[in-house]
């Protein structure tokens, strides 16, 4: 078979250290062209992995043939680019959060559709193998009735990760438009939709900027979220886990308490409510520090549902539930009210 042409438009820290080695990983894939606002990280880019460089991504529709594209931009940048290139025929992998407000998810959505082209969010936690573990236990009844949970996403901040480090646009509110509820609160809302298998239609959330100086964003949060059969659980998102990154969700149920990536030599630890404890070791969880999973199984799936012709299992609609999860912990934050969520 043909390979894929595929175009990477951002060439930040997420493009080089996720999409562009899965991307070059992946046999099915020819990276054709790249494309990045600053000229010289294009270039470098483009020769770094054969592809050419571009630094206007309408040229690159214009001028390449390509058959998708990972879009790797600021938020706010997401749904015009990403409604750009599905226009140009191309199937579309947009970073997370996929966009800036529900108008715009919807608007995305729509021209996957009426284009024939797949749209897939890349929230890599599905992926993640003591989440897929979990998830089936859950689905098999081994934890019986979910009752609460507790999951957080923390580290230091985008300052060490980001391409321009301190200047990044992670905290200009005008390019980022959410802080750390968009770049890691939206993954682990994501996770708790895919784990417990249903909405969430309650949203009370607290978010702060109490961490960092001269940021226009949110660096700290705290939300709690009420599913639709009575599930109740807390969700923090924080750039000031400065020590180490958490990355742990822990699901309590009637007959069991299910941990993960909440110990360090185990990711997944299911306690029994008889007594008995099982220890999974499923492989270490995908991390910004050194030694975390290099694979995050994103760009294979996306890939997988082009050549097999399938929905990808973060499809828009998908990503736009998750999303409407943090916009409404964020209005309840600015009006002090509980905010429901539209079904």
């Amino acid at each position: 078979m043909e390979k894929l042409k595929v175009a990477i438009i951002g060439c930040g820290s997420i493009a080089q250290n996720r999409h562009l080695l899965e991307f070059e990983a992946n046999e099915q894939i020819d990276i054709t062209a790249v494309c990045d606002i600053v000229e010289e990280r294009a270039m470098v880019t483009g020769e770094a992995f054969g592809a050419q460089s571009y630094t206007s991504y309408e040229d690159l529709l214009e001028k390449e043939d390509i058959d998708a594209v990972s879009v790797c931009l600021p938020n706010y940048l997401h749904a015009p680019v990403s409604i750009t290139a599905l226009n140009a025929g191309c199937h579309v992998l947009c970073e997370k959060p996929m966009a800036t407000s529900r108008e715009e998810a919807e608007n995305m959505i729509e021209a996957a559709e009426r284009n024939g082209k797949k749209l897939m969010i890349a929230h890599n936690q599905r992926f993640v193998s003591s989440h897929e573990r979990a998830r089936n236990l859950i689905e098999a009844g081994e934890a019986g009735k979910i009752y609460s949970f507790r999951t957080t996403f923390g580290h230091g901040g985008p300052e060490g990760w980001s391409v321009d480090g301190a200047d990044s646009w992670f905290f200009k509110k005008n390019e980022a438009f959410i802080g750390a509820m968009g770049d890691l609160g939206v993954h682990k809302a994501d996770l708790l939709r895919h784990l417990l298998g249903e909405e969430f239609v309650e949203v009370a959330g607290f978010v702060e900027n109490n961490a960092k100086d001269n940021v226009t964003v949110d660096d700290n949060a705290v939300c709690i979220l009420r599913s639709e059969s009575g599930i109740v659980g807390t969700l923090t998102a924080s750039w000031a886990y400065n020590a180490k990154e958490d990355n742990s969700t822990v699901i309590y149920g009637e007959k069991a308490t299910l941990r993960l990536e909440d110990d360090p030599d185990y990711s997944l630890i299911v306690q029994y409510t008889n007594g008995e404890v099982v220890k999974y070791e499923l492989g270490q969880i995908q991390s910004n520090d050194e030694g975390g999973q290099t694979n995050t199984g994103v760009i294979d799936h996306f890939v997988d549902s082009i050549v097999q012709d399938k929905k990808p299992l973060i499809d828009g609609e998908e990503g736009k539930r998750s999303l409407e999860v943090i916009l409404a912990a964020v209005e309840s934050g600015e009006t002090k009210q509980i905010t429901r969520l539209a079904k």
